[in-house]
């Protein structure tokens, strides 16, 4: 019986990790941590049986309480109570799914405590990947990704056999906005935004698809997973999200994974590598497709993904900035608060004036954050842009 812990067990890719754990019945789940759907987490609780539950908020935390007084789970909260959940002693696999860079020390916590990583929390890499990837080297943890695109490339680099990446080849959708012109960016609401034409994920996601800031932070994520150059990571948009991403070898040789687009199979992937097991759900059908097709992003209009590239070539804190900014300008732009093209608009002003720090540990990884709120507030209440 294979034990695991789910960082963010109400969010999108918990709740499929869930259903996962349903099907086979071959998985306990010893810890949950989760924000504020009390909810749901009450059902996952009454039907999973952790030991132990993180709420990041007391006041939600002490409402959980009360509701699972008949049962036996200890209610933890905020930081120390997530850092117990990853490091919960009989589990084996931390799936970390949590949204931001909230999922850092929890991370560590668990690669210190030997438990390998189901990676679905992209931000702990993009802004800790020169701390995290020689953690888990020393502890001889592995981190298995869950993201659809990371994972299609680590399944194409099975049986790789020490031969030599070329280049990445990272698939995109183009999201909901794809084909748009800068000009009809501007009349974009939060409601067009959110109309994803492929997948279905949380809101956040969602909204940094439509941006291409998602792909620019998976761009940084590959570079610190597969040891590559950003070079070497080239996006590709196809509309149709069959291929997820290939590799593209020293001879010139491509293998790609396809599949539908479902976020069990990379879930499922990482919480059973190296097997395979049977999965429920509609099947690839080649020959309904009719065809793929492939296109250059349009980083232009779609600014995100070069300012990804400019963050990941610059180093240091950088990532941090274009990550925080990012986080914050699509809070704003969900509370309707800011226009669609103001968010990457918000992350380059904050990347052009937040302190660089070279090598950044985790405070101040942390500071940086904390930095890039404030530059964000002090644009906004100078510039009326905003």
């Amino acid at each position: 019986m294979k034990k695991i812990a789910i960082l963010g067990s109400t969010g999108s890719i918990g709740t499929q990790t869930l259903q996962i754990v349903r099907e086979h019945g071959d998985i306990t789940v010893t810890a949950m941590a989760a924000g504020s759907n009390i909810t749901l987490l009450e059902r996952q609780i009454r039907e999973f049986s952790p030991k132990i539950v993180c709420v990041f908020q007391e006041e939600k935390a002490k409402e959980l309480r009360q509701k699972t007084a008949d049962l036996n789970v200890r209610v933890v909260t905020g930081m120390d109570g997530l850092i117990e959940a990853a490091s919960e002693p009989e589990c084996e696999i931390v799936v970390t799914a949590i949204v931001g860079m909230l999922g850092i020390l929890p991370t560590i916590a668990a690669i210190r405590a030997k438990k390998a990583i189901a990676l679905a929390n992209k931000e702990t890499l993009v802004t800790a990947g020169h701390l995290i990837m020689p953690l888990a080297k020393e502890f001889h943890v592995p981190i298995l990704p869950v993201d659809s695109e990371h994972s299609a490339i680590f399944q194409s680099l099975q049986g790789a056999a020490g031969n030599r990446i070329h280049k990445i080849l990272l698939t995109a959708s183009g999201g909901p906005f794809r084909g748009k012109t800068k000009e009809q960016l501007k009349e974009m609401r939060v409601e067009d935004a959110l109309k994803h034409p492929n997948w279905t994920m949380g809101k956040k996601i969602t909204i940094d698809s439509a941006t291409l800031v998602n792909k620019g932070l998976e761009v940084i994520e590959a570079k610190w997973l597969f040891g590559v150059q950003p070079d070497q990571i080239q996006v590709v948009v196809h509309p149709q999200s069959v291929i997820h991403s290939a590799v593209e070898y020293e001879d010139g040789a491509v293998i790609a994974q396809l599949g539908t687009p479902d976020m069990r199979l990379p879930i499922q992937y990482a919480l059973y590598y190296p097997n395979r097991r049977s999965l429920s759900g509609r099947r690839l059908n080649l020959t309904e497709l009719g065809s793929l097709t492939f296109e250059e992003p349009d980083t232009d209009t779609f600014r995100g993904l070069a300012l990804a590239y400019h963050a990941l070539s610059q180093g240091g804190n950088t990532p941090t900035v274009f990550n925080a900014a990012n986080e914050r300008a699509v809070a704003l732009f969900l509370k309707k608060e800011i226009s669609f093209p103001a968010i990457t608009d918000l992350i380059e002003a904050c990347m052009e004036r937040v302190k660089f720090v070279a090598q950044p540990g985790v405070d101040e990884i942390l500071a940086t954050e904390r930095e890039t709120y404030e530059q964000m507030e002090q644009i906004r209440q100078c510039e009326k842009s905003f």
